[in-house]
């Protein structure tokens, strides 16, 4: 282009305005970049060899403008979302279609691990939000209540308890209770409820092992509502409820770093997209509003 009225007008500013920054840049370099004709300029060698680094600056300021404005906040680009084990395979089939259809441009990374290692992650910054059992309480972090659902307890079937909805905790924990391994919260709220009365002998790393043993014979456990469908329907075992009205259950929530109110917004939409993926699958919990 080579002169500073045509240079002017494509970005849209006086040509006055333009020459007292170019020289003020000149003044901050400490030498003269160009050299000014009645008709066009001429890039000084100093200028030239500047030349390279400011193309580059521009290309990136133009790159970092582009990804900017396509960021369309936390449904946009890459979201990280960790979800605890006896969540995931209930809940990820109906979120991911959901924001397939809601959020395409969403690059959704998940994973599935135990609360404190998740904690840990989304602490660290190597994890955007986490869905947990709540409450947590914890300094720094947000919660938004997704769905509350109850705890079913599955025997063999056949078992004195089968359909039954009158059950109390401590029979349960006194009844050969299996559990998950330690660090699952599930175990940790199942012993909170029920205690448990016999010794430890089986325990499994996931709620597919432990049904399996149930079917065996081998014990009785407790799961959240939503795995019931997809943990019981092809193995012979039977569920019973525990007495109360609402029965005892776990708040499940959408966890995150706390910051300010335009983010607290996006994390809000997200929560609700869940929550309506929820209603989607119509697991057997109670949707927060």
């Amino acid at each position: 282009m080579r002169h500073f009225g045509a240079a002017a007008r494509r970005l849209g500013i006086g040509q006055s305005t333009l020459s007292e920054a170019f020289a003020a840049l000149e003044a901050s370099v400490g030498a003269r970049l160009v050299e000014r004709g009645p008709r066009r300029i001429v890039v000084t060698p100093e200028g030239r060899r500047l030349l390279a680094h400011a193309q580059a600056a521009v290309t990136a300021a133009d790159a970092f403008e582009i990804a900017a404005s396509g960021l369309g906040g936390l449904l946009a680009g890459p979201l990280r979302l960790g979800l605890i084990p006896t969540v995931a395979p209930y809940l990820l089939p109906a979120l991911l279609a959901r924001l397939g259809d809601e959020a395409p441009e969403l690059e959704l990374h998940v994973r599935e691990d135990q609360t404190e290692t998740l904690l840990g992650a989304l602490r660290g910054g190597d994890l955007d939000a986490a869905v947990l059992a709540l409450p947590l309480a914890e300094e720094g972090l947000g919660e938004l209540a997704l769905y509350d659902e109850e705890f079913v307890v599955v025997v063999p079937a056949g078992h004195p308890w089968a359909g039954r909805a009158d059950l109390a905790p401590e029979a349960v924990g006194s009844a050969g209770l299996l559990l998950l391994e330690p660090g699952h919260c599930l175990r940790d709220q199942t012993l909170a409820l029920c205690g448990a009365g016999t010794p430890e002998e089986e325990r499994a790393v996931s709620l597919p092992t432990i049904v399996q043993l149930v079917a065996g014979g081998l014990g009785i456990t407790v799961l959240p509502a939503s795995a019931q469908r997809v943990e019981t329907r092809r193995t012979r075992v039977a569920t019973a409820r525990f007495a109360g009205e609402p029965p005892p259950g776990r708040r499940i929530g959408l966890v995150f770093r706390a910051g300010g109110t335009a983010r607290a917004q996006e994390w809000e939409r997200l929560a609700g997209m869940i929550r309506a993926a929820v209603r989607r699958a119509r697991l057997p919990v109670r949707v927060a509003a």
